[in-house]
């Protein structure tokens, strides 16, 4: 899974959304630096995804990872806005809060999903992107892999048997992880509640409105064009092996319609790749090399 090595100092910022949740952001590295890069998670889980990269890439960026709504530190939502549109809305708050004009973003499938928007939506201050595992078209299949194991048990007596459980339901995309593995997966997507319970630390509101049954011709008709809208902006997708999600077929046609975009697939891995693996590691420093010297 990937040991961080050396992690800098973390900062706490907590700030508002617009409809008056106290959203949470951890903050690595420089303030004074020509290059911050906003990590965005995958649906259900949070912040501490991103620690094991960001300790591997050892680069004077600034990082700052986020618990999106409903997830981590972040508050629950009583009205159950979960949407990648809402989930735009809040970073944008938090980029004008910490005054950051220009920000290269790092999203792992839902934050892959965010960042494409956002592209759109705040395409003067958008660098660059690496996607992880996720593109304009979602495969079905995955989606119902990923909503069965999503509605199943939340709640367990002990870390072992939060480990085991995400075992059995992830080992597909892991194949190689061990025991150990496993079980630092569980700490961080899951926490410990005062009963001494370990359980998943997001609301299980945030897959209410999810559509399992794949994306509409719509949907898909209107991501592929905010891709295309995209040419511009510098692109590092990230696939696993195996991934269930975004498909080889997916994968090579975004890059036929983007000439600025690399793809690198992360070996032995399905849905979503971690991104402490070397292959992923290697690419997104060259790329975000690549970007420091461009800013």
């Amino acid at each position: 899974m990937g040991q961080s090595t050396s992690l800098p100092d973390k900062r706490d910022v907590f700030y508002q959304s617009a409809d008056g949740l106290r959203l949470y952001a951890a903050d690595y590295g420089p303030v004074d630096t020509p290059l911050t890069v906003l990590c965005m998670h995958g649906l259900t889980r949070n912040h501490k995804d991103f620690d094991p990269l960001i300790g591997k890439l050892n680069l004077p960026c600034r990082f700052i990872s986020v618990d999106v709504r409903g997830r981590g530190a972040s508050e629950r939502d009583p009205n159950h806005a979960y949407s990648p549109d809402v989930y735009v809305g809040d970073m944008t708050a938090l980029l004008n809060q910490l005054q950051i004009d220009k920000v290269t973003l790092i999203g792992t499938s839902m934050g892959g999903l965010m960042a494409m928007i956002m592209s759109q939506v705040l395409k003067d201050r958008i660098q660059g992107i690496v996607l992880n595992d996720v593109g304009p078209a979602v495969n079905p299949a995955g989606l119902k892999r990923i909503a069965s194991y999503t509605s199943g048990v939340r709640a367990f007596p002990d870390w072992q048997a939060a480990a085991e459980a995400i075992a059995g339901s992830q080992h597909t995309a892991f194949p190689d992880f061990t025991q150990s593995d496993w079980l630092k997966f569980a700490r961080q997507t899951c926490r410990e509640t005062d009963e001494g319970q370990v359980e998943f630390d997001y609301d299980p509101a945030i897959t209410k409105n999810m559509d399992v049954s794949g994306a509409s011709w719509k949907v898909n008709f209107m991501m592929w064009r905010v891709f295309g809208r995209m040419k511009k902006i510098p692109l590092l997708i990230i696939r696993g092996e195996f991934s269930d999600i975004l498909t080889p077929a997916t994968a090579q046609r975004m890059c036929r319609r983007h000439k600025q975009c690399k793809l690198v697939t992360v070996p032995n891995r399905g849905h979503a790749p971690m991104l402490s693996e070397p292959e992923a590691v290697s690419a997104i420093a060259d790329f975000l090399a690549a970007q420091m010297a461009s800013a």
